[in-house]
């Protein structure tokens, strides 16, 4: 029962960030006061990466009745850990950009790490120009606070991930 650590800690990552994704997609309310090009921007791009982590990934049924599968468990397990980490350091109640959150976890890991960068099933998060979307984030917007948000946000993906890179769940 051997089993690839960066893989479980691949996959518990997507599943995270597709969490996140299904946390503010298709709501009425928006989280922040920004210009509706760049909205629309966000959506479209969290589509597209929903799309490539349901490639990549199972449906939350499969995890959830395989829970005690080694594997699984593993995955779950490294989920969980990625979950008390980003818990950790968002303040209670603080205003956050599940957004940002999500595309920075994934830049660190993906680009920063250089994770799974010879994966065939990775290949579209090793390649995604995450700079194009840092720069409509955090260059391209006008008003301060959502910038601060969103440096925040990279600030905990670094961390979080970095954390993550380090722990061994043996």
């Amino acid at each position: 029962m051997i089993l690839n650590l960066s893989k479980i800690k691949t996959e518990a990552l997507l599943l995270f960030c597709k969490d996140l994704i299904l946390s503010y997609k298709d709501k009425d309310e928006k989280l922040f006061n920004i210009e509706e090009e760049l909205d629309n921007y966000i959506n479209s791009v969290s589509e597209d990466i929903l799309k490539q982590i349901n490639n990549v990934t199972f449906d939350t049924e499969h995890y959830l009745k395989n829970r005690k599968h080694y594997r699984i468990k593993a995955v779950l397990i490294a989920y969980n850990f990625i979950n008390d980490q980003i818990s950790k350091y968002l303040a209670q109640g603080s205003a956050f950009n599940p957004a940002m959150l999500f595309l920075a976890l994934l830049a660190v890991w993906f680009k920063e790490l250089d994770k799974e960068r010879t994966s065939k099933e990775f290949i579209y998060f090793t390649l995604f120009p995450y700079g194009n979307v840092y720069d409509k984030l955090l260059i391209n917007v006008k008003d301060n606070d959502f910038k601060k948000i969103n440096i925040e946000m990279m600030d905990i993906a670094e961390k979080t991930i970095f954390n993550l890179d380090k722990v061994s769940f043996k």
